[in-house]
């Protein structure tokens, strides 16, 4: 599984060419896992399954597939078939831009927020200026 370091595979390598009990013993959890993990496998639903068809229908890449071996001495099993999922990042890439339109748009908001207030004291000035004006005339006549 990748635990080991060099040495103790070394080690256990060893062990299994002199004792036949601990080779059986690896052989014996090498199927065990293996068909615990064959018993134990979710296929992926069917709308995945109908993308990931279009998808590799779309594309002209002859994509290799891998080959497991076969080491479950039950030969009658049939396994489900899975397909090869590759990562596609067009889903990182169009929230790449949603930053920056984010930002844009917070901007904006904020200048015409101060343009409005502006314009809003401005007319207020002014209007009082008018009624002033206004009861200037009135009070000249």
């Amino acid at each position: 599984m990748g635990f080991s370091t060099e040495e103790e595979k070394e080690i256990i390598k060893q062990k299994i060419a002199t004792d036949q009990q601990v080779a059986n013993y690896i052989i014996d959890l090498e199927e065990g896992i293996l068909k615990y993990f064959d018993q134990n496998m979710v296929p992926p639903p069917p709308e995945i399954r109908e993308i990931i068809y279009l998808r590799n229908a779309k594309t002209d890449i002859v994509k290799q597939k891998h080959v497991y071996k076969n080491t479950s001495k039950d030969d009658t099993e049939k396994k489900p078939e899975y397909l090869d999922i590759e990562v596609n990042d067009t889903y990182i890439k169009v929230h790449k831009y949603w930053r920056p339109a984010f930002i844009a748009v917070f901007i904006l908001s904020k200048v015409f927020l101060i343009a409005g207030l502006y314009y809003y004291f401005k007319t207020t000035s002014l209007e009082q200026e008018i009624n002033r004006l206004k009861t200037e005339i009135n009070l000249t006549k």
